[in-house]
This record gives C-alpha cells, sequence and structure tokens, in this order.
C-alpha cells in the first residue's frame, strides 16, 4: 500500500502549490530563516556535546584551597 507513496511528481506537484500559497517573493526569506535557525540548532547541539563531554569525576566547579567539599 505505501510501497510506491512518494512518486517522482509529488516534489513537483508540493513545489507548485508552495509557490501558489506563499508567492515567489516570501519563499526565499523563508529559506533563508529556516536556515539560520538549523544552524542555531546544531551549534546549540555541539556545545551540549561539549558540556556532556567533561571529564567524568571532575568537580563541577573548581575547589579552591581550604573549601570543604560534600561527600
Amino acid at each position: 500500500m505505501l510501497r510506491n507513496a512518494m512518486e517522482p511528481w509529488h516534489p513537483v506537484v508540493l513545489l507548485v502549490v508552495c509557490l501558489l500559497v506563499f508567492g515567489s517573493k516570501k519563499l526565499p526569506d523563508m529559506a533563508r530563516s529556516l536556515g539560520k535557525s538549523a544552524r542555531i540548532l546544531k551549534s546549540e547541539a555541539k556545545a551540549m556535546r561539549a558540556e556532556d563531554q567533561v571529564t567524568p569525576g571532575a568537580p563541577a566547579h573548581p575547589v579552591t584551597p581550604g573549601e570543604v567539599t560534600p561527600r
């Protein structure tokens, strides 16, 4: 049933409908904002991965001399 769900002419029809609904002037702006959002998401994901790669067992904040650390 869903074996041939995506025929080659489906993207063409989708593109024509998008052009009719949004107009040719707004599509580049939409694509640009989508690209910016993707870049922001990618950089935030990279920052989260970098935070997670902190050495295990190391304290979250530096310990100053004379400070008592909880056990």
